[in-house]
């Protein structure tokens, strides 16, 4: 096994000045070290975890990392600042810099190396012997763990438990009457982030030792790269509160349920440990128990407030919430979309579009007929677009308040339909759903009353609450406010069919798969609920947007090869397939590596798109398939010149900024990095 780091990794007197330039100037160190083999490549991976949450950590530290494919075994290297480089903390710039490098497929061995060193991050005496230090051996040798070795976290934390025990022994043994009162409060905690590589394992050691230094019982879960070992039933039986402290899902959440629960973001158990500790204390003295919500969506970036309704760091934002929650309902009803718009649109390139008023295929059905086997694709899909507004708000309600709240969810999901509230009263009805069902779970109830309340209690309660809602309330303002929607896309013509277009194609190629592009095709993807001229002029123009930006890219990179390194060469010809499947994810890793002029270039591109296939009427009832489902879409040649127009405005504008920048001729080695660094 390599050494995690050599002197050769160690730069005492870093002059970079930006987080960019750092990470720079340490992974040229690694690929020095044959460690990494493509030196852009690698940093686009780390400017893609970066982008997800800043790595800076309070104490004047930044701990850039990723996992890559790019890494040949797994590497740290070191480098200290003397005036300091900002990577986003709250109390200023770091001057001690971590870059982790982690191959894509790390052994636990190599993991368990790494979480030990974020873990001894935490150590006041190891930081303020890595500033003091004027040797790069000896800082290496130190950084490698080559002195007395600390404990596993989790020891650490059952030696402090121990000590308590004894402690409390001896008090009984001299005849104190206070030692059965004298029982640790005791806390189970979570711990996990996007790469599961060092802001997991420095949240666990916080944790902990706040623990120690509060005389709770602290006993941490972390969900790794490494995996995770789950904590024993018994110890998570016995605690009196539950903390999270996690930027990605928490796995089996079930088995904390009935605790009092404070969710927060990874970085706020490194940050701020002991207030976690209080609230979480405050919590069970109120007998508080909070949901255990089960999203599909990552937490966000940020501490969060540690109030425990909802989900990672979004709790100090009710934007990022609701948007959270959306999203789940969103995501668990695109499958049905997908599969019953395709099914139609199927069913109208057989039998055309008069099939939709053809009699019901379980009274009339002829086997050698086209046009019953159009109507039954037709009815098919119809049959799995009825679900669509019900799955909608039960998943919405899911995602806000977990199980019990699906029951009232897709009933007030049902409702929405019955009364022709649509789209909208699916959405009003999934956070009625999950609203009411957090209010009733607030509500203290007897211990005898727990496991009957989610599967009875709870949905009883809740699906009257939310059906009196929907039928006597909201039902019909909605329903209102839904035929307006309706009314007005209908109605687009001329200059405001291409400001909508242009809006959602700016919107789709921002963020190329993130909230803004969600939220677009979300709401094409509602229109398809109840199809009108106008909501399938929707669906068409953002899917021609979306398809922009991996089209373009991959344009860029054969015109242009010069002005890409080879990685991204490689990622260009991937980018063909993604852009005409409608994947925008695939201009993810060029945006990533050069996001200031790569981003503007596609939103121009989309802008075009999206403003060109709505002012050619161009239609599409299919919610995915790109250039594969181009015989189901109207106005077909026009909707593919609005494409090609859009991915050559992207492509002139991606090889005008790239070019501008200073390069010398090649700007490409034969290893694909880099020869000088853009302006």
């Amino acid at each position: 096994m390599s050494e995690l780091i050599t002197a050769e990794l160690v730069d005492l007197d870093l002059s970079a000045t930006t987080k960019d330039a750092a990470a720079r100037s340490l992974a040229e160190r690694m690929v020095a070290a044959h460690r990494v083999t493509d030196l852009d490549g690698f940093l686009a991976d780390v400017a893609a975890r970066e982008a997800q949450m800043p790595t800076g950590l309070d104490g004047g530290i930044g701990i850039p990392h990723c996992r890559s494919e790019h890494v040949n075994a797994p590497t740290l290297a070191f480098g200290r600042s003397g005036a300091g480089i900002d990577f986003g903390a709250a109390d200023g710039p770091a001057d001690l810099i971590f870059l982790i490098a982690a191959p894509a497929g790390a052994d636990d061995d190599h993991l368990t190396i790494l979480s030990g060193l974020a873990r001894r991050l935490m150590d006041p005496e190891f930081t303020a012997t890595l500033r003091a230090g004027t040797d790069p051996r000896a800082v290496a040798a130190l950084i490698r763990g080559e002195e007395p070795p600390e404990e596993p976290e989790q020891e650490r934390v059952e030696a402090g438990n121990q000590e308590q025990e004894q402690a409390e022994t001896a008090t009984e043994a001299a005849g104190g009457t206070e030692a059965a009162e004298s029982v640790p409060f005791r806390i189970v905690a979570v711990t996990s982030c996007p790469t599961g590589i060092a802001h997991t394992y420095m949240a666990a050691e916080s944790l902990a030792a706040a623990g120690r230094a509060e005389g709770v019982e602290v006993t941490v879960e972390t969900q790794g790269s490494a995996g995770f070992k789950k904590l024993d039933p018994a110890v998570v039986a016995a605690a009196d509160a539950v903390i999270w402290a996690h930027d990605v899902e928490v796995r089996e959440k079930a088995r904390f349920r009935g605790k009092p629960l404070v969710d927060v973001g990874v970085k706020a158990g490194i940050n701020r440990p002991a207030e976690l500790i209080a609230e979480a204390r405050r919590k069970a003295e109120r007998g508080e128990i909070a949901t255990t919500p089960a999203t599909d969506q990552a937490s966000g970036s940020g501490d969060g407030d540690g109030n425990g309704n909802g989900s990672g760091a979004d709790h100090a934002h009710f934007g990022v919430r609701l948007r959270t929650y959306l999203m789940s309902g969103v995501s668990y009803m695109v499958p049905f979309v997908a599969a019953g718009g395709l099914l139609i649109a199927l069913s109208f390139a057989i039998g055309g579009y008069e099939i939709a008023s053809a009699k019901s295929v379980a009274d009339h059905f002829v086997w050698g007929e086209a046009d019953s086997w159009a109507a039954l694709l037709n009815q098919i899909g119809s049959a799995a677009f009825g679900f669509l507004v019900p799955v909608l708000a039960g998943y919405i309600a899911y995602g806000m308040a977990d199980r019990p709240a699906l029951v009232p969810g897709f009933v007030g999901g049902a409702i929405a339909l019955t009364v022709n509230a649509g789209f909208l009263g699916g959405l009003v009805a999934g956070l009625l759903a999950g609203a009411v069902v957090m209010a009733i779970q607030r509500v203290p109830v007897h211990a005898t009353l727990r496991g009957i309340m989610p599967v009875l209690v709870i949905p009883l309660i809740a699906s009257a609450v939310v059906g009196f809602l929907m039928f006597i309330v909201v039902g019909k303002p909605i329903a209102s406010l839904q035929n307006a929607l309706t009314d007005w896309l209908n109605g687009l013509s001329g200059s405001n069919a291409v400001i909508l277009g242009v809006v959602l194609g700016l919107m789709m190629c921002f963020d190329m798969g993130g909230p803004l592009n969600k939220v677009a095709y979300a709401f094409a993807v509602g229109g398809l609920a109840d199809p009108t001229p106008g909501s399938l002029k929707v669906m068409a123009a953002v899917m021609a947007a979306g398809m922009v930006p991996p089209l373009a890219m991959a344009l860029a990179t054969t015109v242009r090869k010069r002005l890409f390194t080879k990685t991204e060469r490689e990622n260009g010809r991937a980018a063909w397939v993604l852009g005409a499947s409608f994947i925008t994810e695939g201009a993810i890793p060029f945006a990533a590596a050069d996001p200031l002029r790569v981003i503007p270039s596609v939103m121009a591109g989309g802008a075009v798109t999206g403003a060109l296939s709505m002012a050619f009427g161009a239609t599409l009832r299919a919610p995915h398939g790109g250039v594969f489902v181009v015989p189901l879409i109207g106005e077909p040649f026009l909707y593919l010149l609005a494409i090609a127009a859009g991915t050559l405005v992207a492509t002139a504008l991606v090889v005008l900024l790239k070019g501008a920048r200073r390069t010398t001729p090649e700007a490409a080695g034969a290893d694909g990095s880099r020869v000088t660094v853009a302006a």
